[in-house]
């Protein structure tokens, strides 16, 4: 009896001991040592960049590659990422990884990540937290860096002209972090060239529906075709509605007519610019997984990551493009 008594102990003592410091799954109900758990909050699917950013983070945090990814889409809710982080919380998982909505909103529930000792990294937007220690790190894009390519773009292209140079600006979401600097960039422009009228500034939202219906209501309401010389488009889907609604209603895109600016070099663009319909496209490079993932692995080596890293991009005209070189391209 006393025999048994002992081998029953030993065997409750192997158990509890391989549970320990063993991570989750994603029910958070088995421990399993082998994968690194990420609890993921993503904006939804709002553009073909949003899906291009997704698929990426897909493919890097697989089970294959030594992970288990809990993937929330927050369907363009900030509500909806605040309770999905609280639930990634409760599973314990290893790591979150958050691309914001909007910057602001954040302190509380990612001071409750901090205290529950779990790093958040934030990708693509930043969240405007009082204390920076709130996030291990951020990775994505310079966007006032972007608006500012743009800019100069839009500064050569037009210094010899003397007359007035119309725009229309279509903002994406607004409080994101690339609203905030691709606009930050044109208004600071606009400010400091006395020719330089802003015509209209619309809410596109990112999306294509909605730029098309800001679009086909601003045209709508004025008499005639009035002269527009630009429209700057926060990104790909808000410049294809922008490109549908000018076209419906008999504008000319391109260099001889409406010159449309956009950022995120989609192949959709990009083949817009080729054949002409698109003067500028400013690349925002959405394949970020990898650069997560090194961020996550110096962690877990026991460093500390880079806090902002951004990723290298350019500008594109139809000069700079082939058909060879849009068929290469990821996303």
């Amino acid at each position: 009896m006393k025999r048994m008594f002992l081998l029953a102990v030993l065997a409750l003592g192997l158990v509890l001991g391989s549970a320990c410091g063993a991570r989750t799954n994603s029910q958070g109900d088995s421990p399993n040592e082998e994968l690194i758990v990420i609890g993921m909050s993503q904006v939804g699917a709002e553009s073909d960049w949003r899906v291009a950013n997704s698929e990426s983070m897909k493919a890097v945090f697989s089970e294959e590659n030594g992970y288990r990814l809990l993937f929330n889409d927050a369907r363009q809710k900030q509500e909806n990422q605040i309770t999905a982080i609280r639930r990634f919380i409760q599973q314990q998982v290893d790591y979150i990884v958050l691309m914001p909505i909007s910057e602001s909103g954040w302190d509380s529930v990612l001071q409750e990540a901090k205290e529950a000792s779990i790093p958040v990294i934030l990708v693509d937007r930043m969240a405007d937290v009082e204390d920076e220690s709130l996030y291990a790190a951020h990775i994505g894009s310079d966007f006032l860096r972007e608006g500012t390519l743009a800019v100069n773009w839009m500064e050569s292209g037009f210094r010899e002209r003397g007359e007035t140079l119309g725009i229309i600006h279509i903002q994406g979401t607004l409080g994101s972090t690339a609203q905030l600097g691709r606009t930050a960039a044109l208004e600071a422009a606009i400010e400091t060239h006395g020719h330089w009228e802003l015509l209209a500034q619309l809410d596109g939202d990112f999306t294509q529906a909605k730029a098309y219906e800001v679009m086909t209501d601003y045209l709508s309401g004025v008499p005639g075709q009035r002269r527009i010389d630009v429209v700057y488009c926060e990104n790909d889907n808000i410049a294809f509605g922008a490109l549908q609604a000018l076209e419906e209603q008999g504008y000319r895109c391109g260099r001889e007519g409406v010159n449309i600016i956009t950022f995120d070099a989609t192949r959709g663009a990009l083949a817009e610019c080729l054949n002409g319909k698109i003067s500028l496209v400013v690349e925002c490079n959405p394949l970020l997984g990898p650069l997560v993932e090194e961020a996550i692995q110096t962690m877990e080596a026991g460093g500390t990551p880079e806090k902002h890293r951004y990723v290298e991009e350019q500008a594109f005209t139809q000069e700079d493009l082939t058909e060879a070189l849009i068929a290469c391209r990821e996303y």
